[in-house]
């Protein structure tokens, strides 16, 4: 069983957050077809990012910025 703690669940959760806005970067139909999977209306909300590349680069950019910006306001507080 994984043992973690919040401050290390934060920490994962900014990684994701960066991680995943930096694929969205490099390749913006590839990342939100990795996301097709799920109910309906996430499954058209998917769809239509892959049909979108520029609005899906510019998630992944506001991803990666709120990651960074997690991560430092994490700690900050640690």
């Amino acid at each position: 069983m994984l043992i973690t703690t919040p401050a290390r669940t934060k920490h994962f959760a900014a990684m994701v957050l960066i991680g995943d806005g930096v694929m969205a970067l490099i390749h913006p139909v590839a990342d939100a077809n990795a996301w097709k999977r799920g109910p309906k209306p996430w499954r058209n909300l998917m769809h239509g990012l892959s049909k979108r590349p520029n609005l899906t680069r510019a998630i992944g950019a506001a991803q990666i910025a709120a990651g960074i910006y997690w991560a430092l306001k994490q700690q900050e507080s640690d």
